[in-house]
């Protein structure tokens, strides 16, 4: 049980290395991408592409990625890819109307990051100043 939370944050580290990987270093063909599921989710993956977006947002994974897999790290890294794991979660509920919101990756991803911000919840505390009290 005292390793987890270093096994977890590798596991989920990789996972968007990887994604942010075969983005920016073009690893796989355009034409060998799925395409989205709905006119909607088109027109904003559309958008995304031509302007530079998709490329940071791919920048922030990687380094999110990076600093998550990195104990010392990893709540900054979660405070990095948490607005990215929610704007994932709002495309498929929303844009694709639902199609691979239960998928076993995204589910396998939403269930180790937010098991990691549980794990370091006493290190967000500082954030919400919770954990002193001026007098």
């Amino acid at each position: 049980m005292k390793h987890l939370p270093t096994v977890a944050g590798v596991a989920l580290g990789l996972l968007f290395i990887m994604s942010a990987v075969v983005v920016l270093f073009h690893l796989m063909p355009p034409d060998k991408m799925p395409p989205p599921p709905t006119a909607e989710a088109r027109m904003f993956m559309g958008a995304l592409g031509p302007t530079g977006y998709l490329t940071m947002v791919k920048i922030f994974e990687l380094l999110g990625g990076i600093l998550v897999a990195v104990p010392r790290t990893r709540n900054f890294g979660l405070l990095i890819l948490g607005p990215i794991l929610v704007n994932i979660l709002a495309y498929h509920a929303f844009l694709a109307k639902g199609k691979d919101l239960f998928s076993p990756m995204l589910i396998i991803i939403t269930v180790l990051a937010l098991y990691l911000v549980w794990a370091g919840r006493k290190g967000f505390l500082g954030l919400l100043n919770c954990g002193s009290r001026e007098k």
